[in-house]
């Protein structure tokens, strides 16, 4: 696998002249023969950065993430971020879902980096390639550190995630709030128990994330839904888009945002696959659907767009709002992390 060029000790390259992503005398590979865990391995590694630009062409409102874990143990069939498995030599279908890598470093290297001179205090945003709450961080608690270096220094953040463990940090949350913009947002694009069971089988069930909501909501943090992927066929008929909004609106989202499935490299392939598996009626309609790349048509994104903010306008669930974050003294514009580090990162959207 390619492991240096991210791992503390200077890069090396691989026999085929890339450079490795880890430095595998860096790498500690474990297995825990627990329930949770079972047929999952962990690859520890310490990195060498951990706030990530993204690139200037991605239509993400942000410029700079942080990531403490690649791959994903929810194994959404869908999620675009497959393909980076592959940068590590590391297959991008099962081994997405079970070869989990884990930057055990990553608290320290936030608290170091926001420290740093060159840093001035942007947004940074979490759980836009893989979740950050997923079942690895129950065991490897890496969000706490974060979460508490990012309140010390008043630097506003956002989390995007399916999972319920979120609510274990709720305390720094809601500290981290006091002083900065935090943003939360629960993604749940559909309610539907037999959809949820067949291509998200590791997340917390759409009710539980629900829950979520309901539980940051009644603690004084506002938390808007993402309510993605919708899937062409399978989950955006009208009363299924109802359903959803409804729910949503009951849990006291602040706002939804409606993301139609796209399927990028990567995650197309795997994706097909199990379509043709569990609907191979529905092949050829996609293939038609997204004859034209990874997004589907602009009219079919605006009438789903369109009919879901019809129906939150129903429900009485107004727009986000974004706060203002409390500045450090000193701070200006946004700089480059320290040590000239710019690791990419790929968008959401």
């Amino acid at each position: 696998m390619r492991w240096d060029n991210l791992a503390e000790n200077r890069a090396k390259t691989t026999k085929s002249g890339e450079a490795a992503l880890f430095a595998a005398d860096a790498v500690t590979t474990r297995t825990f023969d627990t329930p949770e865990f079972r047929g999952i391995t962990f690859h520890e590694v310490r990195a060498r950065s951990i706030v990530n630009r993204v690139p200037g062409a991605s239509r993400m409102p942000f410029e700079w993430t942080v990531n403490p874990y690649r791959g994903c143990s929810h194994a959404c069939v869908y999620c675009f971020a497959r393909k980076t498995h592959s940068y590590l030599d590391l297959d991008t279908g099962l081994g997405f879902d079970s070869q989990i890598v884990v930057k055990v470093n990553a608290p320290e290297l936030v608290r170091r980096e926001l420290a740093a001179g060159r840093w001035h205090g942007a947004h940074i945003a979490m759980g836009t390639n893989v979740d950050c709450y997923q079942r690895a961080e129950g065991r490897y608690r890496l969000m706490p550190g974060i979460l508490a270096a990012l309140r010390d220094h008043a630097n506003p953040f956002s989390i995007l995630t399916k999972g319920t463990l979120i609510l274990r940090d709720l305390e720094l949350l809601r500290q981290a709030a006091e002083v900065t913009e935090v943003g939360v947002s629960v993604s749940v694009g559909f309610v539907d128990p037999e959809l949820w069971r067949t291509v998200e089988p590791g997340t917390p069930s759409p009710e539980r994330r629900l829950d979520v909501v309901r539980t940051l909501s009644e603690h004084g943090i506002g938390c808007g839904v993402l309510m993605a992927p919708v899937i062409p066929f399978l989950g955006d008929r009208p009363d299924q888009l109802r359903a959803t909004v409804r729910a949503i609106a009951a849990a006291g989202a602040t706002s939804v945002t409606p993301l139609v499935l796209h399927l990028r490299p990567g995650a197309r392939e795997w994706f097909m696959e199990w379509l043709g598996r569990h609907h191979p009626e529905l092949v050829g309609r996609y293939e038609r659907l997204y004859a034209d790349g990874a997004y589907a048509p602009t009219w079919y994104q605006r009438r789903v767009t369109r009919h879901v903010h019809e129906l939150a306008a129903e429900y009485g669930i107004g727009p986000s709002r974004r706060g203002t974050p409390r500045a450090l003294p000193g701070r200006g514009e946004p700089q480059p992390p320290p040590d000239g580090a710019e690791p990419t990162q790929l968008t959401l959207l």
